[in-house]
C-alpha cells in the first residue's frame, strides 16, 4: 500500500503539540479533535487541520444547573420487593441506589406519579395506605397483606450524568461531577440556544461541531453496593427520558396517562430485548418528535456559524432513532459510532447521511471498556487494535465508510510505538478500501437474506448495545455473522411480513429465546404471519430458525412454524409421546470442519423427514426440513466464530441454490474476500491468529495468497 492521506481524526491534546501533529503526520489525519477531558491549544488549532469541537449539550452547564435544580434529567425508580412481616410496611427509597446518581424528586407534581405496589397479586395499592416522609425519605405502608411484596414506584432526579460518572471512576478524575439538564423545559431550551450561539461565536476555528449525542443517554442505573453496581443497563431504553411535565405533555397529545408502572414494568423494566407495548411505541415516538423539534433548532444555529453538524451515536443517542425514517429532519451532516465489532460498522453504514465515521478501539485510556490494562503497564494495545480491526474489516468490505478515527488520550501512545506503527498501516488500508467503494459495491450474490424480529427496520444491524453487552443472544452473533458476508441484508417486523415483505428475500432468519424480541413472542399467535411465511416457503423460500424460533405457548406445537422446520420443543407436554429415531449424516459436506453448536434440552424432529446434519446423542442440533417447493433449516445455538460463520454463508448458499462454492469465496475458512468489478480489485482478509493460504475461484483463474495473521492483501483482477 502506497502512504495516503485524508478520512481520519486524531485525538488531539494540549500540552502535547508535537506528537499531535506528528501522529497526525504518521497517519494521515486530516482532522484533528478534542475527547472527553482534553483540550486543543492554538497551536493545534491554527496547525492547518479539520477541527471537531466535541459538546455534550445537556452537560458541562453545572452553574446554571445548581441554580435550577428542578430542571435535571429523571427517571423512574423501583425499590426491590420488601415482604411485609405485618399489617404494616416502612421502605426505604434510596437504600439500594448510588447516592451520587440519583435524589429523590417528591415536588407535589412528582408525588402525583408515585406508585406503590402489591407484587404478590400485581396490585397497585391505593394511595390512602401509604404516606411518605421527607426527611426520611421514607415510604410507610398501612392496612397491608402480611407477607405479600411490595415496591414503590418513585421519580428521581439524576445527578450526575452517567457517562461523566462512568468516565470519572474510569479514570479516577479528581473534579466536580458533571450533571444533566433537560430541555424539556423551555426555560433550558432558552438557556441552551444562547448557549450554542454563543460557542460558536466563540469558536471560530471550529469546522465541525460533534454533538454527544443529543438529550438523553441510554438508561445506566448503578447501585449502592459495589458487589453489584450495575443494577440495569440498556443502550435502547427510553427511560431517562421521563419527568412529570413530559408526562403532563404525553397525556394532552395522546389522551391517555402514562404511569410509573408502564415504565417500571413488575420491576423488570421495557428492556429492548423483550417486544414492546403500543404504551411504549407511542413514548418513544413522542419523544423522538421532541428530539428533532428542539434538536433541528440547535443544528441550524450551527449551520448559521457556516459550521457542520456530526452526531455521536452513542451515549446522549435515545430519540435520535436513524432507522425511523426520520432521521434527515436533524439536518445532521455526518454521524459517528463508536465500534467494537462489524455490525456496529454495518449499524453506522447503513444511516441516510452524508458522512459515516467511526471511532476505533481500544480508546486511548489506561483501561480498557471491561476494566483490563490497556495503554498501561500490562496492556497490549497493538494486540487490542489488531484484535478490533479484524472485527469491523470484514464489515468495511461489505459497506462504504467515509471516515475512521480514535478518541481520548494521545499521549499515552508515547510509550506504544508498535501501536503508532499499526494504527497508519490501519489507516492507509481504510483509505484504499474505501476508494474501491467509491467506485462501486462489492459482488454479492443473488440470495437476498431478511432478519425477521419484533422491532424490524427500527433496530437494523442492532440488538441493545455493543456485542459485549449483548452476547447471550443468538441474533447478535447471527448479525456479526452476516456483516462480512457477500449477501444483501435486510431487517423486517411482523407487521412487514403482514404487509408484504416476504417478496424482497429469498431466506428469513429468526433467532431468538421464546418471548423475546427476537424470536417474536405473541407476534406469532397472528394467523396471518403464520400463513404468510408459511406459504412463502412453500412456493420457495428458507426460513432459518435458530434456538427458539416462532416460539409461543398454546397451539399444537411450541414452535408454530415447526411444520416448516421439521423440529418442536417439547415443554412438558410431550413427556409420554414416542420419538423419531434419526442417524445424523452431512453426506453433501453442507457444514465445514470444526463447527460448534450448543445442544439444547428437549429437542425432537416432527416428521422423521427432516434431515439431521448434526446432532448430540438424541439432540438435533442441525437440521434440513423440505417444504413444498421450499425448506426450513434449525441450528439449535449460534454463536459467532471463523467455522460458524463459514457454516452460516454456506448455509445460505445452499439454501438458494447457488453451492457450497463458488466465485469470489476462499477455501480457507479462516480467510474471506471480497470483489469490486468497477476497481478490478480483490481483497483477501485472514481472520485468524496465525498464517493462512487461500485459494480463490475468479473469472480470471484461480488466485492463491499466503497471508500473516490478521493481515490484509490486494490483487488486481
Amino acid at each position: 500500500m502506497s502512504k495516503t492521506k485524508g478520512g481520519f481524526t486524531l485525538p488531539g491534546e494540549s500540552g502535547y503539540e508535537q506528537l499531535t501533529l506528528k501522529m497526525a503526520e504518521k497517519w494521515g489525519a486530516d482532522v484533528i479533535r478534542d475527547s472527553d477531558g482534553t483540550v486543543l491549544s492554538d497551536e493545534i488549532v491554527h496547525a492547518g487541520y479539520g477541527i471537531y469541537s466535541t459538546i455534550c449539550i445537556i452537560r458541562d452547564h453545572n452553574e446554571w444547573a445548581k441554580k435550577n435544580t428542578d430542571k435535571l434529567q429523571q427517571t423512574f425508580l423501583c425499590t426491590p420487593a420488601a415482604v411485609a412481616e405485618g399489617e404494616s410496611l416502612t421502605v426505604s427509597l434510596m437504600e439500594s441506589f448510588f447516592a451520587e446518581q440519583f435524589a429523590v424528586n417528591d415536588t407535589p407534581q412528582a408525588l402525583a406519579y408515585w406508585e406503590v405496589y402489591d407484587r404478590t397479586v400485581n396490585r397497585k395499592v391505593p394511595e390512602d395506605r401509604w404516606s411518605y416522609d421527607r426527611e426520611k425519605q421514607t415510604v410507610t405502608l398501612t392496612g397491608i397483606t402480611p407477607f405479600h411484596k411490595y415496591t414503590v414506584s418513585f421519580l428521581a432526579y439524576r445527578i450526575w450524568e452517567e457517562i461523566s460518572m462512568y468516565n470519572h471512576t474510569t479514570n479516577h478524575w479528581d473534579k466536580e461531577h458533571l450533571m444533566q439538564i433537560d430541555p424539556r423545559y423551555p426555560e433550558v431550551q432558552e438557556y441552551l440556544l444562547s448557549w450554542m450561539k454563543n460557542w460558536c461565536e466563540t469558536h471560530p476555528d471550529t469546522t465541525v461541531v460533534r454533538f454527544t449525542s443529543m438529550f438523553y443517554n441510554f438508561v445506566w442505573i448503578w447501585g449502592s453496593d459495589a458487589k453489584n453496581r450495575q443494577l440495569f443497563s440498556d443502550w435502547a431504553s427510553y427511560d431517562y427520558t421521563v419527568s412529570a411535565l413530559a408526562l403532563e405533555l404525553f397525556e394532552k397529545q395522546y389522551g391517555y396517562r402514562m404511569t410509573a408502572e408502564d415504565f417500571i414494568n413488575k420491576g423488570n423494566l421495557h428492556v429492548t430485548h423483550m417486544p414492546g407495548t403500543k404504551r411504549k411505541a407511542d413514548w418513544m415516538v413522542f419523544i423522538n418528535d421532541f428530539v428533532i423539534s428542539f434538536g433541528r433548532k440547535l443544528i441550524d444555529i450551527v449551520h448559521s456559524y457556516e459550521k457542520k453538524a456530526y452526531v455521536f451515536y452513542d451515549d446522549s443517542w435515545v430519540g435520535i432513532e436513524p432507522y425511523n425514517g426520520r432521521f434527515q429532519e436533524f439536518g445532521f451532516d455526518g454521524l459517528i459510532k463508536c465500534v467494537f465489532s462489524g455490525y456496529e460498522a454495518r449499524l453506522c453504514a447503513g444511516v441516510d447521511v452524508p458522512t459515516h465515521e467511526l471511532r476505533l478501539h481500544p480508546y486511548l485510556f489506561p483501561v480498557g471498556l471491561g476494566g483490563a490494562p490497556t495503554f498501561m503497564e500490562g496492556g497490549d494495545p497493538t494486540l487490542d487494535a489488531k484484535k478490533y480491526w479484524n472485527q469491523v474489516r470484514r464489515a468495511l468490505l461489505r459497506a462504504k465508510i467515509d471516515r475512521i478515527g480514535l478518541g481520548g488520550y494521545l499521549h499515552l501512545v508515547e510509550a506504544f510505538p508498535e501501536f503508532c506503527d499499526y494504527i497508519e498501516k490501519v489507516a492507509d488500508e481504510f483509505r484504499l478500501i474505501r476508494s474501491f467503494h467509491d467506485k462501486g459495491k462489492p459482488y454479492a450474490i443473488r440470495t437476498r437474506v431478511g432478519v425477521l424480529h419484533s422491532w424490524g427496520a427500527l433496530r437494523s444491524w442492532t440488538l441493545s448495545g455493543h456485542f459485549h453487552e449483548t452476547d447471550m443472544h443468538d441474533l447478535i452473533h447471527v448479525n456479526e455473522a452476516l456483516s462480512g458476508l457477500p449477501v444483501d441484508v435486510k431487517f423486517f417486523s411482523f407487521e412487514d411480513v403482514k404487509n408484504g415483505a416476504l417478496e424482497d428475500v429469498d431466506v428469513v432468519i429468526n433467532a431468538g429465546r421464546a418471548g423475546s424480541a427476537w424470536s417474536g413472542g405473541d407476534a406469532w399467535k397472528e394467523e396471518e404471519v403464520v400463513t404468510a411465511l408459511t406459504r412463502w416457503v412453500h412456493e420457495g423460500g428458507t426460513l432459518i430458525g435458530v434456538n427458539e424460533p416462532s416460539a409461543v405457548e398454546g397451539y399444537d406445537s411450541y414452535f408454530r412454524m415447526a411444520h416448516v422446520l421439521g423440529v418442536d420443543k417439547d415443554t412438558g407436554a410431550r413427556v409420554c409421546h414416542g420419538r423419531w429415531q434419526f442417524q445424523a449424516a452431512d453426506p453433501e459436506g453442507i457444514l465445514p470442519p470444526g463447527v460448534s453448536v450448543a445442544p439444547k434440552a428437549d429437542l425432537f424432529v416432527t416428521d422423521g423427514k427432516a434431515e439431521v446434519l448434526l446432532a448430540e446423542g438424541d439432540a438435533p442440533l442441525v437440521t434440513l426440513h423440505s417444504f413444498g417447493k421450499g425448506r426450513g433449516i434449525y441450528l439449535a445455538s449460534f454463536r459467532v466464530n471463523l467455522e460458524n460463520t463459514r457454516m452460516l454463508y454456506q448455509l445460505i448458499r445452499y439454501a438458494g441454490g447457488e453451492g457450497l462454492q463458488g466465485l469470489y469465496m476462499t477455501d480457507n475458512l479462516y480467510t474471506e474476500c471480497a470483489y469490486y468489478p468497477e476497481s478490478g480489485r480483490l481483497v483477501v482478509i485472514n481472520n485468524s491468529d496465525r498464517e493462512q493460504t487461500a485459494s480463490i475461484p475468479t473469472p480470471q483463474g484461480v488466485k492463491t495468497v499466503t497471508m500473516a495473521p490478521y493481515d490484509t492483501t490486494f490483487l488486481e483482477l
